[in-house]
């Protein structure tokens, strides 16, 4: 089963929307967008009947094979600009791509509401690190050697498998404030990343959904074909919108609008915006 089976053509749609929303984003700010799509993916799979821990771990699935996709349409972009380290970012990336495989063997065993309050609590403190560094250098002075990287790039892969993400919203602030690259280097560069961290989890989520009863038509895996055809149809075209605008702003104006996203969806990680709905709705 599938959602366009049940004859609600405005999930398409709302995909497509969301997909033109999700490719401006990484163009512009180096996120992968899968705390966009996840929720509208995990919205459209639910509604169409299916199982809700099976219709989590599609989203989360198909999200990276979008973002494998969009990142890689990003890096076009950024290296066009002269804004991608090539040898850092596939330092970052292939020790990221093996972290992300072993994140989605996890959550694909795992519940996901433990993970996503740790992804909000450490989303929120990146930003607000961001927001009161010093040391943020306009030009950039990237660190020497690349043992630093595999180090972060591991970390932050294992987390962009257990969350369905790229692992932008993470590995940005780390670019910036610890390894020391300019904002627009970091957004360059973190689009390779995102794109083998994406491989590594579109592996996992393939492997460990082959043959789980449950799944939408046309699937491999935990990978919605019908959804990632719509998603990142558009994604790829909207990229290359977002890498132009990025490259018109200012290294300080792009932080600013970073860290008030990555506010944003730690807090909604965190659930906070729901509990506000539910305390307005009781009138407390």
């Amino acid at each position: 089963m599938s959602f366009l089976e049940v004859g609600q053509l405005g999930y398409a749609f709302v995909l497509l929307a969301t997909g033109s929303t999700v490719g401006f984003t990484c163009g512009l700010l180096g996120v992968g967008g899968g705390f966009i799509m996840i929720p509208i993916q995990i919205w459209a799979l639910t509604s169409s009947g299916i199982d809700p821990t099976i219709a989590t771990r599609t989203a989360f699935g198909t999200s990276l094979a979008v973002i494998l996709l969009t990142s890689l349409s990003g890096c076009y972009g950024h290296s066009c600009h002269g804004a991608v380290l090539w040898r850092q970012g596939a330092a970052l990336g292939l020790s990221g791509l093996a972290g992300a495989f072993l994140g989605g063997t996890i959550a694909a065993h795992a519940p996901g509401d433990l993970l996503k309050v740790i992804f909000g609590v450490v989303v929120l403190i990146a930003a607000l690190r961001m927001l009161l560094a010093s040391n943020i250098h306009p030009i950039g002075k990237p660190k020497e050697g690349l043992l630093s990287y595999i180090a972060w790039g591991s970390l932050v892969g294992v987390v962009s498998g257990l969350m369905g993400i790229g692992g932008g919203m993470i590995l940005i602030p780390i670019m910036v404030m610890l390894l020391g690259l300019s904002m627009h280097q970091a957004i360059g560069t973190s689009t390779v990343a995102i794109a083998f961290n994406a491989a590594g989890g579109v592996l996992s989520y393939a492997i460990n959904g082959w043959g789980v009863p449950g799944l939408p038509a046309c699937s491999i895996g935990y990978i919605d074909l019908l959804q990632f055809a719509l998603l990142a149809g558009i994604c790829v075209l909207t990229t290359q919108l977002g890498v132009n605008i990025a490259h018109m702003l200012p290294g300080n104006q792009l932080r600013y609008i970073f860290i008030a996203l990555a506010i944003y969806v730690g807090l909604k990680m965190l659930g906070i915006f729901d509990f506000m709905i539910f305390v307005i709705s009781q009138g407390i």
